[in-house]
């Protein structure tokens, strides 16, 4: 059996922090350890106590004086879009229209999706994201090229071919039936297989005709465990076309409720301009609201009231993600501090805290899936993330004036990327791809 130590300062998140100086919320250790063996933590303290719990061919590792977290998570990103960030365009529907939809059409092809995937996965493991919820495209060469990747690399990842049969390119539209049986074909084929999940993906109401619907209930019904992720409320045009679509729903949120989508573990992508019916509404049900930053900023959509919907007498599940490439930044790090910044348009205040909690363990809540990823806790898998906060020159400067953890914190989620990432680290093994030139 095969061990390995990493030593460094250990920081994992108990629960949401309350305010700013909340250490009740989180463990940390100066000078602590892990344990990793099979993938998994299987120790985590004072690295004296975990020192002699190793072995004597333990494998040591020195991360000193390197901040050690779990791998960041991400709650929605677009495997297709990689070559469509930084496109210049209005708004939402314009920049579908406009650059997304035709690059997603390229992924008929088996060679273009296996390509991109390598890249995908090198970019987010180069920027400490372990996790992604992640739309393949339409086609289902893509999500096989998306878990085969995922499988290569041990990650634990959430993927789903997109089911659309309305509004969108020839080229990106199944049918009703066609989105029905090649989402069953990759559940059985990836759900389950090494740590992959499988969710069910219709893009959104917009380009899923109420047939298409009907059978994405089906399948919500028949794999009640899966993941189910899909869009609403990002921009008031789009609002405004689907409830042109679905004049029979009472608003946006009402259109998937009615088709048994509005449930525990169905992610949904920005839910910016929630009404307080649609709002109580999500919160009943346990769905989860994802704030996709940089995306939101991008392309003008709104400022997600983050603070608000989480005081309310029912507050909604937020997660948080980069939404790849609406999105403008790979890095976790990146998109919290443009969270940080719409926070501070709206009057509010979020602390460095609660976005390193959201990047961890709160994404894994979201998830369901905080009995395996988010934390440092033994017995959980051994996904990884060590970060300097003096990996620039700006930021060794910065340094020199920090004096508290949590400033420590915000300095890296302001000026901090990739090359803040030391390593990161996939059920146990260093996996962070070496920077290109």
């Amino acid at each position: 059996m095969t061990e390995t130590l990493i030593r460094g300062r250990l920081l994992s998140f108990l629960r949401a922090p309350h305010h700013a100086d909340d250490r009740d919320s989180y463990f940390y250790e100066e000078d602590g350890a892990l344990l990793l063996s099979e993938g998994k933590i299987a120790a985590v303290g004072a690295y004296a106590d975990v020192k002699a719990r190793a072995n004597a061919t333990t494998t040591e590792i020195d991360h000193r004086p390197h901040l050690i977290l779990p791998g960041l998570i991400d709650c929605h990103v677009h495997f297709p879009q990689m070559q469509v960030i930084a496109s210049y365009a209005g708004n939402l529907l314009e920049w579908l229209n406009t650059y997304t939809f035709p690059e997603e059409c390229r992924f008929v092809e088996t060679a273009h999706a296996e390509r991109i995937a390598i890249q995908f996965f090198d970019e987010f493991l180069r920027n400490g994201t372990t996790t992604a919820a992640a739309y393949c495209s339409v086609h289902k060469a893509s999500a096989d090229a998306f878990f085969a990747e995922s499988l290569k690399r041990g990650t634990l990842m959430i993927g789903g071919k997109v089911m659309m049969d309305r509004n969108a390119p020839q080229g990106l539209l199944d049918t009703p039936e066609l989105g029905y049986d090649e989402t069953r074909a990759v559940i059985e084929a990836w759900h389950g297989r090494g740590r992959n999940h499988v969710a069910i993906t219709p893009r959104f109401a917009i380009t899923s005709s109420p047939e298409q619907m009907a059978m994405t209930q089906k399948l919500a019904e028949e794999f009640p465990d899966l993941h189910i992720q899909t869009h609403l409320s990002e921009n008031r045009e789009e609002i405004e076309f689907t409830s042109q679509l679905y004049p029979e729903a009472t608003d946006y949120t009402d259109i998937y409720a009615r088709y048994g989508l509005l449930r525990k573990k169905a992610l949904f992508g920005h839910a910016i301009h929630l009404s307080d019916r649609e709002a109580d509404a999500m919160a009943e049900s346990g769905a989860v609201a994802v704030h996709c930053p940089t995306s939101n900023l991008f392309l003008g959509s709104g400022l997600f009231p983050l603070k608000s919907i989480q005081r309310r007498e029912k507050p909604v599940t937020v997660a948080v993600a980069s939404d790849i490439g609406g999105g403008s930044s790979y890095s976790m790090l990146k998109t919290m501090d443009e969270a940080y910044k719409i926070q501070q348009l709206l009057g509010e205040r979020l602390n460095p805290l609660e976005s390193y909690y959201h990047m961890t363990r709160g994404n894994a809540v979201a998830l369901d899936l905080a009995e395996r990823i988010g934390t440092l806790e033994e017995g959980t898998d051994a996904d990884i993330v060590v970060l300097d906060a003096a990996a620039t020159s700006a930021m060794r400067l910065r340094m020199e004036t920090v004096t508290s953890l949590s400033e420590e914190l915000f300095l890296l989620q302001t000026l901090g990327d990739d090359r803040a990432v030391i390593e990161t680290y996939v059920a146990g093994k260093a996996s962070k791809p070496r920077a290109e030139a």
